[in-house]
């Protein structure tokens, strides 16, 4: 059966007029009359008995409308559920970043945009190698450094500067160096072999106003997250990204007038994913929280 002939039909066993359907249709009561003659004649059956007063429907009728109505009700009700979907985000949103940033900064935020939007499943992948969201390992990533895949949308976070801390506990033990110089006589934590880093001087602390021999550090780690627990325990004095230190009242900032590498972070999605609701409310849910970070932006 033709679906625009069962539309017209539908709009005439609601109206009970050829003139109503039609006016509901934008249709004249002509051609409202020649689509229901026309389904008519394919199924070889009256669907409407015709009186002066209006129309009837036949009993073959009334099969047709129950089938009809109850066809619309469930288109009603999926136009309602597309039209939620877009208004109130909901489905699963899988996350990736590097271990630190998602360890230190994102996941202590995620119970605040749980509660804002419920009906969203977070799952996060703390990884500092890069998922392949093309390949919808991840939905969406916070990436240290722009990709270079020409088939994902990138839109720059936040401005990352690394900075000097130690612990109280080893400024009480081993005293608080006054000039990068006095960095040679200082413990200092490191990245070690293989590490993963966004800026290519990864150790810069190292030479940072070195006057004399080489420095040997007291330990090395392979990534930011371990350098900034040792630093916390009071192994020695180590630089950490400002988001891994906005909030934590436990390091002291040490040198503030040296200041290492900088970079940028960036939101990152397959361009398949760029009208997603639920990716555009995490979008802003990030910068926001960057706003009231104080962080600079990207």
């Amino acid at each position: 059966m033709d679906w625009d002939k069962l539309r017209i039909f539908h709009a005439v066993a609601e109206a009970g007029s050829f003139t109503h359907a039609g006016e509901s249709l934008n249709l004249s009561q002509s051609a409202v009359s020649r689509q229901i003659g026309a389904l008519e004649e394919s199924l070889g059956i009256a669907l409407f008995h015709r009186h002066a007063r209006g129309l009837i429907l036949t009993e073959q009728g009334e099969l047709l409308d129950r089938t009809t109505k109850e066809i619309f009700s469930k288109l009603a009700f999926t136009t309602a559920q597309i039209r939620d979907s877009r208004e109130r985000p909901q489905g699963e949103l899988r996350i990736t970043t590097t271990t630190g940033l998602g360890s230190i900064w994102l996941t202590p935020r995620i119970k605040e945009f749980l509660l804002r939007y419920p009906d969203i499943e977070v799952s996060l992948v703390l990884s500092d190698d890069e998922l392949d969201i093309s390949m919808r390992q991840a939905d969406v990533a916070i990436r240290l450094r722009p990709p270079t895949q020409p088939d994902l949308v990138q839109r720059q976070l936040m401005s990352v500067s690394y900075l000097v801390y130690a612990s109280p506990s080893y400024i009480k033990r081993y005293g608080m160096p006054r000039s990068p110089e006095d960095l040679d006589n200082h413990r200092l934590v490191i990245y070690g072999e293989d590490a993963i880093t966004p800026v290519s001087n990864l150790n810069w602390l190292m030479d940072a106003g070195r006057s004399g021999k080489p420095r040997q550090p007291v330990l090395k780690v392979n990534n930011i997250y371990g350098i900034y627990r040792a630093v916390r325990s009071g192994i020695g004095i180590g630089a950490l990204p400002d988001y891994m230190t906005s909030h934590a009242e436990d390091l002291v900032h040490v040198l503030p007038e040296l200041a290492g590498p900088s970079f940028n972070t960036y939101f990152v999605y397959p361009e398949e994913l760029r009208n997603s609701k639920r990716v555009g409310v995490f979008r802003d849910f990030l910068i926001n929280q960057i706003r009231d970070d104080h962080l600079p932006k990207g």
